[in-house]
Parts: structure tokens; sequence; C-alpha cells
């Protein structure tokens, strides 16, 4: 990993109108993104973490692009990707990939493997058909199918294999970033590995830059260079992957740790309480969006919303507990 900036994300906001029609105004808007700001760096793995109904997705969906923001910037290789024409932005789209959650549903069923991933090419490359083929069936190979493959149809592999099939569509442009969206969770555990370790594999490979999103903090913190804890549409606390499992400072991110199972029967895992449910995206709470289910609040959290600030070195944090806690 070098220190070349990549990407950055400055204030970024993202709402959704809920209810309304074409005559008539929404009655109210849902802000699933609220106010993300981070950089990431050219070879990084950036880990996005969070409990479902987050907005990581949606903050994923923005990078790329694929959605409008209702405020703020993002910058790949310093371009604002909101200011480019559609041309400009079609030739980003060969540096910007995304792998879907879901192998079954990414994959087009009407469409054999040799045109699912030779597509991307014929959209954003001026190759020839041979061309498109001879690349499609050296990637399969590089994500362990063989180039016989081409010619089948996304129901006659297992799930494993369709998400290796989706890989490879996705590196078939040469791109700098991928974003991974829960590239794993829809897999059997024991397949889960196995297309993290080919990840990895292929990210030194092809010199790639991650964003990985997933709920499950024990994979995020293996395959991370840096972690940032979402929770209801902010970053609660940013900080490189070694930090979190001896220091983590927001009593959410304990939550997630205490939430990932242990693999030893004979080992008690202690419960770290949390209270109430996810607090309403239509009606949030005032202050600290945390502060209806977090045993340490303050009058202060419920008043004030925290910032996002650096509470050691490289580590970031949105809270208002100074007991010293985590250190």
């Amino acid at each position: 990993m070098t220190d070349v900036l990549l990407l950055k994300v400055s204030e970024l906001v993202k709402e959704f109108p809920l209810g309304g029609g074409m005559f008539t105004k929404p009655r109210a808007r849902v802000r699933a993104v609220d106010d993300v700001s981070f950089a990431i760096l050219r070879g990084e793995t950036f880990g996005l973490v969070g409990e479902s109904g987050c907005g990581k997705t949606t903050l994923g969906r923005l990078i790329l692009g694929l959605i409008e923001p209702t405020r703020g910037k993002v910058e790949f290789s310093g371009q604002n990707i909101q200011s480019l024409g559609s041309k400009k932005m079609r030739s980003l789209r060969r540096r910007m990939q995304i792998i879907f959650q879901d192998p079954y549903s990414s994959l087009d069923p009407r469409m054999k493997v040799a045109a699912i991933i030779s597509e991307p090419l014929h959209a954003l490359q001026n190759l020839s058909k041979n061309e498109r083929l001879g690349i499609a069936a050296q990637l399969l190979e590089k994500v362990g199918l063989r180039a016989a493959d081409l010619n089948r149809y996304p129901h006659e592999f297992s799930g494993g294999q369709r998400q290796r099939i989706g890989i490879a569509r996705a590196l078939c442009v040469g791109p700098e970033l991928i974003v991974a969206d829960e590239p794993v969770s829809a897999l059997d555990v024991s397949i889960q590995a196995q297309v993290i370790n080919l990840m990895q594999d292929l990210k030194e490979e092809f010199n790639l830059s991650y964003v990985f999103i997933s709920h499950d903090l024990s994979v995020i913190e293996h395959v991370s260079d840096r972690i940032a804890v979402m929770y209801f549409g902010t970053i609660v606390e940013l900080a490189p992957a070694g930090h979190f499992g001896s220091a983590p400072r927001h009593p959410y991110t304990e939550t997630l740790l205490k939430a990932v199972p242990i693999p030893d029967p004979h080992r008690k895992t202690e419960l770290f309480p949390m209270q109430g449910d996810v607090p309403s995206a239509v009606n949030p709470p005032s202050g600290c969006a945390f502060n209806p289910r977090c045993l340490y609040a303050f009058d202060r959290c419920r008043a004030e919303r925290p910032r996002l600030l650096e509470a050691a070195p490289q580590h970031w944090v949105a809270c208002w507990l100074n007991d010293g806690r985590g250190a």
C-alpha cells in the first residue's frame, strides 16, 4: 500500500423521499447517509461495517456514482465525479467496479458466462469478440474456474462459483477500485474463506483497492487495513484494523465485537448489553443517534451530536464519553 490518495469522500449526505407522488410532496425524507467523510489510499482495503440498514450499501453506490448525493462530493483521483459529463463518467467507470452481495440475482440467468464477463468489455472498450473471449477465459482461470465454463449458464454453478464469476466480471476492465458489497454473506461458511483469500490474492496481483462492506466485524478485521464503523447513516469510529480488537472506543463497536461468535464450546461468551431497537429513520433521536440504546448515555449525549474526532493517533471516534474506556 502506498500513501497516494485514490478516493476522497467529503460531507456526503443522501436523503430519500418517503411517500408522495407525481403531484404531491413526500411526507418525510429519510437520511440514509448522514455527513460522512473519509479518504482511501491506493492499494488499501477500507472496511465498512455495521448492522443491516445503517447505510453501508447506499454509501458504496454513492462512491461509484450509481446514485446522486443530496449533498457533499466524491473525488476519485482528484476528480469530483458529480461534475463529470456522461463521456468522462463512462471512462471513469472502467476504473471503479462493484461485486454484488447475491451471486444468484446478480448474474443474468439467460446469458452464458462468456457474455456475462465480456459484456463490460463490449460496453467500455473497443475490442473484437475474440479478444473479449480471450480476456474472459484468462479471468475465469484467475478466479479458480476453467475456460471451458464460458459456455455454461449461471444455474449450472454453485453459489461460491457464481461469486467467482462476479469477481471475474468486476476485474475484466482493469479497475483500480472495487466496492465489494457483502461479497461473502450469501455463501456457506466453508466457502467464505476461499472467496476472501481469492480476493486478497487478486488485490496483490492486480494492485487493487477495495471498499469491503460487511455486517461481520470478524471478516472486516481479517481483510481490512482500516475500518469505519457505521451506525444510523454516519461513521461512529474509524481506525486501523488492529485497534478494534484491543481498544474499541465507541459502545456500538464494543457491541459488534461481543456479537462475534467464538468457535470454542468451552468458552462462555459475555454478551454486551444493548437496550431498545434501532431508532426510526423518520423520527431520529436528538443528539447521538446511539444514545437510546447506549447504557453509558448521559445528558450531553441526548442533547448534542458528537463529531468524529481523533481520540488517539489514527483513531477517530464520535462519542462524548471521556472516561478512558478502551484506552
